[in-house]
């Protein structure tokens, strides 16, 4: 016999065993219940079956007596009853009441015979009940023993699972102290690394800091030369006549010379502030959209360009070529640039503002506290503070003069701020919001200086204050215009217009000249750059180089080269006018 052929015995066996366990546990639990009944009912019997042997005897004794009477009768004749007659129907009497009481008694212990019958017939009718109810019950019992089986099967099953979790548990237990131990280890070092890194970064911020104040103090003598030279020009030469120093023009050589001023041989810059009049260099500076463009305020050859791209690029005026790449957040725009005394700032939609070294390219801050994205930055006079403008409409100004930035003052308003521009003295800031308005604020307490409403329809795009005059404000607005302001009075002291110039972006910028004659924006709509004259408000120059909308505009210093004029287009294209 094969192995599960003998099983399947062996379980038919148990359930056999178990079945006759059962019949015997049954009978033994319902024969008690009946025994008395059975009893009972034999003890009737017994006494019905000796009623009824008495009975025949004296039925037997009543006509053996009847008889007698008779025959006594028929002797005595017409005597009257003896006395043994009578006496015998006096017994005769006796046994028929004894009889009749047994008769009575014979029925009362038939009715209790009925009576136990019928019991006892309910008493089968509810054992057999009870036996389908039993019977039931072992066909469940069946069925659970079969379920007991079963489960205790998959007991077995889940307790080696269990088991074998239990090992993998224990092995993880050990992979992951492994793992703190060797995250702790690299902790460590790398806290190391941190702190030799921090030391480094403040050495050679201190060098930086260093040598800025180096460059301005070359800057304090190279001022105090050329001053030392404009005096020496005045004095009269040889024959009566000025010196003039490398070839440059006296007042009355400029004069004679007005007309031709825009001719092929003009030098970029080389006569002070100049109004442009061509594209010098057309460079494709981004792949996406430019979004924003500022010249070097400390008087380099340098301009810094940001873009759609998430990048900042930093170009050299003279020869068009790139200085530096400065990445920001891989796809999230930049908005928002500046650059001064060897630093460059980038803020973006990432919510956080960058600033990089421009000799090294390297990210030495970046600035986390928004919690929208900032659509303007602007870099403090003394390259140790930066104020950033964001959506989440607040205002903050930051300290990066050390390893580590600080923010220190926050201004709060109700509108989103589109743009943002710091006073000579970096005591004063303006921003301008999409309601229309601009803000004035005291960069020391953070509280708002002065506030002038509804100056543009649909939101201002650009402030700056004139490089001439720190009263006068220049913005641009989403309706299309150009307003001067005053800040001390907040009145509009002249408005710059023209029927093809419009202004359809939020970022949309617009500057004074140094010298605060002119006024020049980029139209988004035709590509144009309009120039017009502060004192009269008319558009003197309508520059074309540009194939699509200008986003953003910026009117330099000159730096080495006298180049001045820049504009970036919503094509990535940046011209630098001459």
């Amino acid at each position: 016999m094969i192995p599960s052929e003998s099983k399947m015995k062996g379980e038919d066996d148990c359930v056999l065993g178990f079945l006759h366990r059962s019949v015997l546990r049954r009978n033994a639990a319902e024969t008690a219940p009946f025994e008395s009944v059975y009893r009972s009912n034999l003890a009737l019997r017994g006494l019905v079956d000796d009623f009824q042997y008495r009975c025949e005897i004296l039925d037997h004794k009543v006509v053996e007596q009847g008889m007698e009477i008779d025959r006594i009768s028929a002797e005595s004749g017409s005597k009257g009853p003896s006395k043994n007659e009578i006496r015998q129907r006096e017994k005769i009497e006796k046994l028929q009441e004894q009889l009749n009481e047994k008769l009575r008694a014979e029925v009362e212990a038939s009715n209790a015979a009925l009576r136990t019958a019928a019991e006892l017939s309910d008493l089968k009718d509810k054992d057999a009940a009870q036996e389908a109810t039993l019977s039931k019950l072992r066909e469940e019992n069946a069925r659970a023993e079969k379920a007991v089986d079963r489960l205790t099967a998959e007991l077995a099953d889940a307790e080696s699972v269990a088991r074998l979790a239990e090992k993998q548990y224990t092995g993880l237990k050990d992979t992951i102290r492994t793992l703190q131990e060797e995250n702790d280890e690299l902790r460590t070092v790398n806290d190391a690394l941190v702190g030799r890194a921090v030391s480094e970064k403040e050495s050679m911020v201190d060098q930086i800091n260093k040598m800025n104040e180096m460059v301005e103090g070359l800057q304090k003598e190279v001022n105090m030369l050329k001053a030392v030279q404009k005096q020496e020009e005045k004095k009269p030469g040889w024959f009566g006549r000025r010196v003039v120093a490398h070839g440059s023009p006296t007042k009355e050589d400029s004069a004679d010379n007005a007309e031709g001023r825009d001719g092929p041989g003009r030098r970029w810059g080389a006569l002070g502030v100049i109004c442009p009049a061509e594209p010098k260099l057309v460079i494709q500076a981004h792949p996406q959209e430019a979004t924003a463009v500022k010249y070097d305020r400390t008087g380099t050859d340098l301009v810094a360009t940001a873009s759609s791209d998430s990048n900042v690029k930093v170009w050299d005026t003279s020869t068009g070529q790139v200085q530096a790449t400065l990445r920001g957040g891989s796809g999230h725009p930049m908005l928002g640039v500046d650059l001064s005394g060897g630093l460059a700032v980038g803020c973006g939609s990432d919510k956080t503002c960058r600033v990089w070294n421009v000799r090294t390219q390297r990210m030495i801050h970046q600035l986390a506290g928004h919690s929208h994205k900032i659509n303007c930055v602007r870099l403090f006079h003394n390259e140790k503070e930066i104020i950033t403008g964001s959506a989440d409409r607040s205002l903050k100004v930051w300290d990066v003069s050390r390893s580590t930035y600080r923010q220190t003052t926050t201004m709060r308003h109700s509108s989103t701020s589109n743009c943002i521009d710091v006073s000579s003295d970096a005591l004063t800031s303006v921003s301008g919001h999409m309601d229309g308005g601009i803000r004035f604020w005291d960069v020391r307490t953070g509280e708002r200086a002065a506030d002038i409403q509804s100056i543009h329809q649909g939101g201002v795009t650009s402030v700056q204050f004139s490089p001439s005059n720190s009263t006068q404000v220049l913005t641009n607005g989403r309706d299309s215009t150009l307003r001067l302001i005053d800040m001390r009075t907040c009145e509009t002291l002249q408005s710059f217009q023209h029927l093809e110039f419009r202004t359809l972006l939020n970022y949309a910028s617009s500057s004074l000249s140094p010298d605060g004659r002119y006024a020049a924006a980029g139209s988004t709509s035709t590509g144009e750059v309009f120039i017009w004259t502060v004192s009269d408000g008319s558009v003197v120059k309508r520059l074309k180089a540009h194939e699509t909308g200008v986003g953003g505009l910026a009117w330099g210093g000159g730096g080495t080269n006298g180049q001045q004029v820049a504009s970036v287009d919503r094509n990535g294209v940046l011209v630098l006018w001459a």
